[in-house]
């Protein structure tokens, strides 16, 4: 840590400054097609979240924390991203996971349908499917896979794969009579269903299995029994499903380290009946962490030469957020940059574009003056002028309002900084809201220039299937036929998309002399 006696110097900032240009000044623009997409979404994790969470990793360190670099803050393109829904001014994530993966904005609560369908009318849903570039790139010959710290069949992850004018409809027993007898799927069905997926990781075992089935880990707990009213194993299904390839269902730690990424085609690990634990209350015995499931989805879909997409979300920032307890919010970002270092240390940086962003924002606000070095978890050393201190973080609405005959509590003696501790809400709802400010987009790699400026949230697929050449827009491949490798690393494409190659080039050379001797002659 640089001491405040060095920072009281210009010298050190100017010195910090130009290092900075310079190293701006130095960048290329890496052009290359993307053979790889690794695509990391923080649900939840608008701008607030994410000045907190480097503060708190850098205190994690014992640092002061403000001038931490996470691992995204490396990344050389950033954007806003304009987050609202069709219907609505603030969505929520199945809205908006919709507009980020399937390059159409929707309706809210509604998954890989447009704005046509209506929330939870089956019959609105038939025709207005719209497809995620997971299946654009699964088209396109890569490896594919989803990694998340919440039930597979949640809104994020399931807008890869699923079509349902209900983000709830996880199961059929979570879907009315009337929309299963207009033909609609629950969303862990069309898990198997829709699209041949690679790797899944994350939680949710109960949506795939009959009523009543006990769970492995928590036999004797009802509420995490299998909950489907078809009587069909989703589980035992699947297996079968990939009869003749080497596929592997897990459900704990020691069976999922004992996959080798090497020989596996198929994986399939749901850790918990339902979304998973928080990173601070993880069983590290029983499920591993956001890191080592990026990692092992990583190695398994990067053995195909023709690349992978793999989306991988930090789900629960998201839930900790909707509870009021910062702690967890926090703690759950930073466990999400750790797996954000662990995505860039597996790839390459010249062929692999990887992405974070969020998906919404919350109404976590960051107030008060503290002090250089403070906790982040803290207190604001001045206090209000009802003569009592206040956190520096703490939400618009939500389970935290305490307001008790006009006056709130007084938290001098309470310990702020636990991970059960809700931080005071202005209005008191049941669950803390979304909120609709723009929320960050940051990209390395191929094309990640195209990540800049403020831009609608439903931009974000068609570019990056603009630089992996997936999808209908084949623009960036055409040409493109050699590669010379430059020495900062980076490949540099020899063809420029437009430009004519092979026998197209070769008799554009011979016309072009032909040409100029007859403007000779």
């Amino acid at each position: 840590i640089k001491t405040n006696q060095t920072q009281e110097n210009p010298g050190f900032w100017r010195s910090e400054a130009q290092k900075s240009l310079q190293s701006v000044l130095d960048r290329k623009l890496n052009s290359n097609i993307a053979k790889n997409i690794l695509f990391f979404l923080g649900d939840g994790m608008g701008i607030t979240t994410y000045t907190a969470a480097r503060i708190l990793k850098g205190q994690l360190q014992n640092q002061t924390g403000e001038e931490t670099v996470m691992t995204m803050d490396t990344f050389p393109s950033v954007g806003l991203v304009k987050t609202y829904s069709v219907d609505f001014q603030i969505p929520d994530s199945a809205a908006t996971a919709t507009a980020y993966l399937c390059g159409v904005k929707t309706n809210l609560n509604t998954i890989g349908v447009s704005a046509a369908a209506r929330n939870g009318v089956c019959k609105t849903q038939k025709g207005n499917e719209v497809t995620s570039i997971l299946k654009w790139a699964k088209d396109a010959g890569k490896s594919v896979g989803i990694v998340t710290t919440t039930r597979v069949q949640h809104a994020t992850p399931a807008a890869t794969y699923a079509h349902s004018a209900s983000r709830k409809w996880y199961s059929d027993a979570d879907m009315p009579d009337a929309a299963k007898n207009e033909g609609c799927t629950d969303i862990a069905a069309q898990l198997l269903k829709n699209i041949d997926i690679d790797v899944i990781i994350g939680g949710g075992r109960k949506y795939m299995t009959p009523k009543g089935t006990k769970d492995p880990e928590y036999p004797r707990d009802f509420f995490s029994r299998g909950k489907r009213k078809d009587g069909r194993n989703l589980i035992d299904e699947w297996k079968i499903m990939k009869t003749g390839k080497v596929a592997h269902y897990v459900w704990n730690k020691t069976d999922f380290d004992a996959v080798n990424p090497e020989t596996t085609d198929y994986l399939m690990a749901l850790f918990e009946p339902g979304d998973l634990r928080f990173e601070a209350e993880r069983d590290p015995s029983m499920d591993p962490s956001i890191v080592e499931t990026t990692e092992k989805a990583i190695r398994i879909l990067q053995k195909n030469p023709k690349g992978f997409f793999l989306l991988v979300e930090g789900g629960r920032i998201d839930q900790a957020h909707h509870a009021g307890r910062a702690y967890m919010a926090l703690h759950e970002t930073v466990a999400f940059d750790y797996a954000i270092a662990k995505g860039l240390e597996l790839t390459k940086e010249h062929e692999t574009l990887t992405i974070v962003m969020a998906d919404h924002s919350h109404t976590v606000t960051f107030n008060g003056y503290p002090f250089r070095g403070q906790s982040i978890l803290g207190k604001s050393p001045l206090w209000a002028t009802d003569l009592m201190p206040y956190t520096t973080l703490m939400y618009g609405n939500g389970p935290g309002h305490k307001i008790t005959n006009g006056k709130r509590p007084d938290i001098s003696d309470v310990n702020t900084k636990t991970k059960d501790y809700i931080q005071l809400s202005a209005v008191p709802t049941e669950s803390a809201t979304h909120s609709g400010e723009d929320v960050a987009v940051l990209a390395r790699g191929p094309m990640a220039h195209l990540f800049q400026g403020v831009q609608e949230q439903n931009y974000i697929a068609h570019a990056m299937a603009y630089a992996a050449c997936v999808g209908a827009d084949l623009r960036h491949c055409q040409g493109k036929t050699k590669t010379s490798v430059d020495h900062t690393g980076f490949t540099e494409n020899a063809n420029v998309a437009g430009r004519p190659c092979g026998s197209v080039a070769l008799l554009s050379s011979l016309l072009s002399v032909l040409l100029a001797l007859t403007i000779l002659m």
